[in-house]
Formats: structure tokens, sequence, C-alpha cells
């Protein structure tokens, strides 16, 4: 189809006509989601052609100009059109069918054109989840790692995120460095009721070890979310059962995949569920795992869970700074920051850098 540029006045019927060969006619958008990088659209859509769905959701930059112009400076845009045309095939995960990926180099926007989810309900990374819910998503979270682990064709992907050498830790800790002062002034205070007092101090002695939590992390060896958490995922009960599809593939990586774990368990469980369940959780990924016919030593999968607490306390410290602001925001970067705060204290996550 013939080039546009990505911005909702220009996503109209005649551009779904484009995009599924037939005649289609939808009607104003409703704008779904609550992501800060990107911004979700649903339209209804009616087409004498029978493969047009009824309801279609679109993923397009984000209006505010911070946003867009981190996600353009990121590469967020382009890895999530990559993921969908290169990755998503090979991988298990369940996502929303693509039916149209385009990112533009010269502007650095993209649009997606998905299958909509509903009735799927999104995640809440404030509130929190249940137990059956992060089960279901650390089945999807083996489905991600479990299909590529050890494959080192992976290496030859050259958009893929990687983040395992001392440079990668060096260039990380002082962008770190440079947030922190201003996560500190605008949240701090709320992360440290948040934690009784403890959480800030935590941050900040983690910052001093940024490098050598990069190093640990070794050598890449599976395909990465990098932002695997509730905000990021559908949660479907209908069926009496209860599955979920996973979305926003902006940061798709090449690593240590036990990252995505930590990540997920630290701050998608309240604190007090998360210290009864994780260790259970954990066991039930390495089992997801080794469905694929690969044997992992599970006492190597706990000491990077233990050091990746911190994970969560590095991308609430940066995200937060480099994103528009917004109310729900600040509650989602403190309950991120706090909650895996606590975790990488419990966890002993420092003695593990």
């Amino acid at each position: 189809m013939g080039k546009r540029e990505y911005v909702a006045d220009n996503i109209d019927s005649a551009f779904f006509s484009e995009v599924f060969g037939a005649e289609v006619t939808v009607g104003e958008p409703s704008r779904i989601g609550s992501g800060q990088v990107g911004m979700n659209l649903r339209f209804a859509a009616s087409s004498p052609d029978p493969r047009v769905p009824a309801s279609i959701v679109v993923k397009l930059a984000s209006p505010d100009e911070t946003s867009r112009a981190t996600g353009m400076a990121l590469r967020n845009y382009e890895r999530e059109v990559k993921f969908y045309r290169e990755i998503q095939p090979t991988v298990d995960i369940r996502v929303p069918h693509c039916h149209f990926a385009d990112w533009d180099e010269t502007s650095g926007y993209f649009v997606l054109v998905m299958e909509d989810m509903a009735p799927a309900e999104q995640g809440d990374q404030i509130l929190g989840c249940t137990v059956g819910e992060a089960e279901a998503a650390v089945d999807e979270l083996a489905r991600l790692h479990g299909p590529r682990w050890g494959d080192d064709t992976l290496h030859q992907v050259d958009w893929m995120e990687r983040r395992t050498s001392r440079a990668d830790g060096e260039r990380l800790s002082g962008l770190v460095s440079m947030l922190l002062p201003g996560f500190a002034a605008a949240l701090g205070e709320r992360v440290q009721e948040e934690t009784g007092g403890t959480g800030m101090g935590f941050i900040s002695e983690m910052a001093q070890g940024i490098v050598e939590y990069v190093e640990a992390k070794g050598p890449a060896f599976c395909v990465t979310h990098g932002d695997y958490r509730l905000d990021n995922i559908l949660y479907d009960r209908t069926g009496g059962g209860l599955r979920c599809a996973v979305v926003d593939w902006q940061t798709p990586g090449h690593g240590n995949g036990i990252a995505d774990l930590a990540y997920f368990i630290g701050a998608g469980l309240l604190p007090e569920e998360r210290r009864r369940h994780e260790w259970d959780l954990v066991d039930r990924y390495v089992a997801g795992v080794e469905r694929y016919g690969h044997t992992l030593d599970r006492e190597w999968v706990a000491g990077h869970y233990r050091r990746e607490a911190i994970s969560g306390a590095v991308m609430a410290v940066v995200a937060s700074q480099i994103v528009g602001r917004t109310e729900r925001g600040d509650e989602m970067f403190v309950a991120m920051a706090a909650r895996h705060a606590l975790q990488g204290m419990e966890n002993g996550a420092l003695s593990q850098l």
C-alpha cells in the first residue's frame, strides 16, 4: 500500500480498505489502554468482505511529544513492527493477530493493525493481580522463552535489544545516575512511604552497582519481552477458564529471560502475595521452559532471579523521567519502584552483583 503519515487523522476507511483489500467503513475511534509511549485506538468496522473483523485495534505513536520522541530515539516503534514481522511467528506466546505492520524510517511513525482481544481485560499494574493471573502470565512467558532458548541464530537479528557487556552497563549506569535525582525529587517521598522508609536507600545503593548488574546477566540466550508487566497483559475469562495475551512489543530483546520473570513477579503481585508465591511461580516457569526439551539448573535460575529483582526499580527510575508525566503514570512508577525495592532487599539482590 502507498506510504502515508501514520497519525490518527489518517487512519480512516480508505486506510483500512487498503489494508484488507476490500471496502471497509469505520466510525470514530475510541482510545483504549493506558500506554504512554504508544496510543491504542479501537474502530468499529463494517465490510461486505467476511474477512474484515467488526472491531479493529490500531496502535500508533504517542500523541505526547516527549513520549513520542522517546519512542523514536529508543527505536521502540521500529522494534515493535519488526517483532510482529520476524520474531512472533517463531515463538508460542499468545499475542493479538497482526493484520498489518509498518514503520516509516524517515519520520519514525508506525502503525499496527491488530485483532481486538475484547472481552479480554488489561491487567492493572497499580492494583496487582491474583495468583491465578500470575500463573497464567508465567505460563505465557515460558512460551516466549522456551521455543528459542539457546538459539544462537538470534545473534544475527541486529535490531533486538542486547545489554550484556561492561560498556552496556556503563551506559545504563550513566543514565540511571543522571535521572535518579529527578525521580527522587518527584516520587521518592512516596516510595519511602510504601517501603517503610527503606526504598530510596536501596535504590540509591543499587544505582552504584549497575555495571556489575549488567555484567552478571551473562550471555544472551532467549527472546525477551523487556517490559513484561500487568499493563501489557490482557486476561480472557470467557469459556470458564483464564488465558492471557501479551501486547506492547516495543522492547523485544535477545538476553537473559529471567529478567522478564523477576520483573513480572516483583510488581505484578502485591508484596505479601509475592512473598508467599514467588518461588512456586519460579518453579512453574522452569517447568514450562523444560517442556521445550531444555534442562535448567534451578539454582542457576534462582541466582539470576534474585539479582534481577532490581530490574523493575531500574525501569521505574529511567522510564518515569523520559515519558510524559501523568497522574496514573506516577502511581504506576511508585508501585513498581517500591515493590521491586522490597523484592530486591528481601532476595539479597545486591549481594548477587
